[in-house]
């Protein structure tokens, strides 16, 4: 099974320039709504600090699947750009989210 984007020069295939700005558009406005996604914390937060704390469960499991695809991202061969930039906000609000619930 492959899990990275290593591709034999032998198996390396001509692709075409509608489908490759196709890919950049995609990876780009699914980048947007991931961070959006995770930016959606912030009124979890301000209710934390407001006295009303929100389940740390929801923010903790985000918070691990966004830190497991920056690092699968980070760790190809060729590394992910979009993973990495559509996660790494996710560490950040999830984490934060977590720690204003139990410190508000």
């Amino acid at each position: 099974m492959r899990v990275d984007n290593y591709v034999d020069p032998k198996e390396k295939k001509e692709v075409d320039d509608k489908r490759i700005k196709m890919l950049k558009l995609f990876s780009k406005v699914a980048t947007a709504t991931c961070i959006l996604m995770y930016v959606s914390y912030i009124p979890q937060i301000i209710s934390n600090f407001s006295g009303n704390p929100v389940n740390p469960v929801q923010p903790a499991v985000a918070m691990i699947n966004a830190t497991l695809w920056t690092g699968y991202g980070w760790l190809k061969t060729y590394k992910d750009w979009p993973i990495i930039i559509s996660n790494v906000p996710g560490i950040f609000f999830g984490l934060l989210t977590i720690i204003t619930i139990y410190v508000h």
